[in-house]
């Protein structure tokens, strides 16, 4: 092998083996995540692997688990209003509540409670986190709806929303019941935010990885993309993304190439006609407006965008896409 083409392959490697422990960190954060137990998921020795993983991730292992249950602890403590500040510290992988208070106020500055009570918009706008002029003048589609209406729909029985949008436009909400999703992923770290050049060299690379194997052959396959952190809490250098593939159970991957499986369960599933500049405001008007007034929260398993359509195909060059948002009743 050629030594670029060696190094390459190391690299892949190497890259394929941190994202599977972040994998299993993501959905392991209640538990104990010991050395032993990470370095053999990356199949590295743990002499090696705590400096490995920091070198690639640009925190340790512990700080890069700490923060995630923190992040997963600050999520729940704004949308999930009836959980008690100690159940949220457990469930967030936390021995007690005195170890949680410590670590919440030394990253967020701040008590969990008046996080809680609204401090977190004080912490959002500190490390930059509000909305731009230019984002509220291209989402302003999406900023306000007009009216309302629930319903039962006939064909599936799921529970419905149509929202009617200031500008006339309508948006339906449904509530249903996804199955779970084996999918291949490219994995990116850093800011996205209406990046679409990002976005499609990350679909690309998953393309030309996929259409040998034959994956996309299959009617049944889905584009999605997979969104582990909340932008609203977590710093854009730290955000983690995945494009997604949906394929069969067994398919075998490689390198740069991952593969997880999206959990099923509740979803909320809004349909949007977008252009690149009006996703966040899609995903605030899910989040910010439909959610607060539906009797649901949101559940800790990733929401994702599924694509439904080329957006060359559309006549207006717009995106169709599914918002999903995992939720549970309140």
């Amino acid at each position: 092998m050629p030594p670029d083409n060696k190094q390459a392959y190391q690299h892949e490697e190497y890259t394929a083996r941190i994202n599977r422990v972040i994998d299993y960190i993501q959905t392991h954060l209640s538990q104990e995540l010991s050395l032993d137990t990470l370095a053999g998921v990356a199949n590295f020795s743990k002499f090696h692997f705590h400096r490995l993983f920091r070198v690639m991730t640009g925190e340790t292992l512990n700080q890069f688990i700490q923060r995630l249950r923190l992040e997963k602890a600050a999520n729940q403590l704004i949308h999930n209003p009836k959980k008690s500040i100690t159940e949220i510290a457990l469930d967030s992988g936390f021995s007690g509540s005195a170890t949680f208070a410590r670590a919440f106020k030394e990253m967020y500055q701040m008590s969990a409670s008046d996080w809680r009570a609204g401090g977190y918009r004080r912490y959002q706008r500190k490390i930059g986190k509000t909305e731009s002029n230019a984002g509220q003048t291209a989402g302003k589609n999406w900023q306000e709806f007009d009216s309302a209406s629930r319903y039962i729909d006939p064909v599936t029985l799921n529970l419905t929303w149509r929202i009617k949008m200031i500008n006339q436009t309508e948006v339906q909400v449904e509530v249903q019941e996804m199955p779970a999703r084996p999918v291949a992923y490219v994995r990116h770290i850093g800011p996205y935010k209406g990046d679409s050049q990002l976005f499609a060299g990350l679909f690309e690379k998953l393309m030309r990885w996929a259409g040998p194997r034959g994956l996309l052959q299959n009617p049944a396959a889905e584009m999605l993309a997979v969104y582990h952190d909340d932008p609203e809490i977590t710093a854009d250098e730290r955000l983690r993304v995945d494009v997604c593939l949906t394929v069969p159970a067994e398919t075998p991957v490689e390198g740069e190439v991952g593969k997880m499986t999206i959990p099923g369960g509740q979803y909320a599933v809004a349909r949007f006609e977008l252009s690149d500049q009006e996703y966040e405001a899609a995903w605030q008007l899910v989040y910010g407006q439909w959610l607060p007034q539906s009797g649901y929260q949101p559940d800790d398993r990733p929401a994702f965008e599924r694509y439904v359509n080329d957006p060359e195909e559309h006549p207006e060059h717009k995106h169709i896409v599914d918002i999903c948002v995992p939720v549970k009743p309140l």
